[in-house]
C-alpha cells in the first residue's frame, strides 16, 4: 500500500479531474468510477461514499485496498494486481507496476527486492 501510496500522492480533499470525465479521489487516488462498485459493496449511498473517499483517509486506505485484493484475486500475481489497480490497459500496468517498485526502492531501499 505504500507504494500505491507514493506513487499516486494524492490528499486528503482530492477531486483531480481525468480527461474521461472521471476524478481521482483522495489519498490513493481511487477513481470515481469505482463509487458505484464500493456503494454496493458497502450498502451505502454512492453519494456518501464518494465523499468518504474524498474526506476520509481511512476509507479510502481501506477502498484502495479492497480494489488491489480485488486485482489480486483477479490476477494471481502481485505485480500484475498493482497495474491494475493503476489500469486495464496492458502496456500502463506494465509502466504503473514498474514506477511502483521504484517509489518502493526509494523508501526501502535498492535491496527491497532481494531475496
Amino acid at each position: 500500500m505504500w507504494g500505491l501510496r507514493d506513487q499516486e500522492g494524492g490528499w486528503i480533499g482530492a477531486e483531480v479531474p481525468n480527461s474521461d470525465g472521471s476524478h481521482d479521489l483522495g489519498p490513493l487516488q481511487v477513481n470515481s468510477w469505482w463509487v458505484e462498485k464500493l456503494a454496493a459493496a458497502t450498502a451505502r449511498p454512492a453519494r456518501q461514499v464518494r465523499w468518504w473517499l474524498i474526506h476520509d483517509a481511512c476509507f479510502n486506505v481501506a477502498a484502495a485496498r479492497w480494489i488491489f485484493l480485488s486485482g489480486l484475486r483477479a490476477t494471481g500475481d502481485y505485480w500484475k494486481a498493482v497495474g491494475v489497480y493503476h489500469s486495464p490497459t496492458p502496456w500502463r500496468q506494465r509502466w504503473y507496476a514498474d514506477a511502483v517498485a521504484g517509489k518502493l526502492r526509494r523508501r526501502y531501499g535498492k535491496d527491497v527486492f532481494a531475496q
